[in-house]
């Protein structure tokens, strides 16, 4: 059974929520502010994924997101946020969140979306660490490593960095793309391949000769330039 950690200041929809994922066989821990949520985020071992509100009562949700992705790099987050506008959802994904839903929520997409970052933050024993050139990728700790410089990537950060690996130099369609990396397709006007392959550019960085790592093709997708 995955533990969950929702934070949320809304009492009633944690608790529907609560009830609606118990049923769909999550163990959920439910936190109405930052505080709160603090204190349980600091308890061993770790929720399995959180699902963090935009909006609570003592700060924003989005600070909480900052320094969830310092201490817990590697924990699966969803943003969930009654605003809903673009700008709320390009700030979430840039700090980080693999996914976003605005409320009010379908309870049924929730724990799709759950289920799909779930899947995506335990690898398969086949997945093997990947090197090409300077740069080598452990799937199973979500680490890159260049030049003996590390750096954590978010579980969507790691499937996508490991589909584009495994293809090097050739071009993956980002609904293709999308699916590898985020375990679904993307709807209209959905960003969040483009933001979580910019967050990925940032971290890794170009080729020493200035090269960059991940290429995007205009109408097409991406591909890890070798």
């Amino acid at each position: 059974m995955s533990e969950l950690l929702l934070i949320d200041d809304d009492e009633e929809l944690c608790e529907l929520l609560s009830s609606w994922l118990s049923q769909e066989g999550f163990q959920v821990q439910a936190c109405h502010d930052g505080s709160s949520a603090r204190l349980a985020l600091a308890q061993t071992p770790p929720p399995a994924a959180v699902v963090l509100d935009v909006m609570l009562p003592d700060g924003s949700g989005l600070e909480l997101l900052k320094q969830l992705r310092t201490d817990h790099p590697d924990l699966p987050v969803l943003m969930l946020s009654a605003r809903g506008e673009p700008l709320d959802r390009i700030l979430g994904l840039e700090l980080g969140a693999d996914d976003y839903l605005a409320k009010p929520c379908d309870p049924r997409e929730l724990t799709a979306r759950l289920r799909a970052v779930l899947r995506r933050s335990h690898p398969t024993a086949a997945s093997s660490q990947l090197e090409l050139g300077d740069l080598c990728f452990s799937p199973v700790r979500g680490v890159v490593t260049i030049d003996e410089h590390e750096f954590t990537l978010t579980v969507s950060e790691s499937r996508l960095l490991e589909a584009l690996l495994k293809q090097p130099g050739e071009p993956l369609d980002k609904q293709e793309l999308a699916q590898l990396a985020l375990g679904r397709k993307l709807t209209l006007y959905d960003r969040s391949l483009d933001m979580h392959v910019s967050n990925l550019r940032k971290k890794i960085g170009p080729h020493a000769d200035g090269r960059p790592r991940i290429v995007a093709l205009r109408s097409r997708g991406y591909y890890y330039c070798v």
